[in-house]
């Protein structure tokens, strides 16, 4: 009896938070709130508190299927990731190449981004799927050898 009624308090928060964030996402167009944005401070923390659960296999099956039919992410790093590799991947459809320079104006965070995985392929610290999508793009691992081999081959 009593635990009946802690599961309908629980449901009830959770359609609560649900709503705003179906408000939020209506407003904004994603469902990315940060826990440290003043204005949605709670629902932030809400958004950050499914996700923990989510990754501890603690929320329920249909709490999990109700944020995924909105976007919900669940990972905030895999999605940055597959972000910047899908933007790298725009890249060289436009340029014929994957070689960002952190120096190109008009692709700064894509630069930095390429160069951060460079320095995390060369650290081992890059995961072996990783490695092998931006293998499967013709990622070059190291400028100094595409250097030597462009001036190889002028020769």
């Amino acid at each position: 009896f009593i635990w009946d009624t802690i599961e309908i308090t629980w449901d009830k928060q959770f359609d609560k938070h649900f709503n705003r964030l179906c408000a939020f996402k209506a407003e904004n167009g994603h469902c990315n709130v940060s826990q440290y944005d003043k204005q949605n401070k709670s629902l932030g923390q809400w958004v950050n508190a499914q996700r923990v659960s989510y990754k501890k296999n603690t929320l329920r099956s249909d709490h999990i299927q109700q944020l995924s039919s909105i976007g919900f992410i669940w990972d905030l790093l895999e999605y940055a990731w597959n972000t910047n590799f899908d933007q790298l991947c725009a890249f060289k459809g436009q340029s014929g190449h994957c070689d960002v320079s952190r120096n190109d104006k008009r692709n700064k965070s894509l630069g930095k981004w390429v160069n951060a995985q460079r320095v995390s392929y060369k650290r081992s610290s890059l995961k072996s799927d990783r490695i092998q999508q931006l293998s499967s793009i013709g990622f070059i691992w190291d400028r100094q050898d595409l250097s030597w081999n462009e001036k190889f081959d002028q020769h």
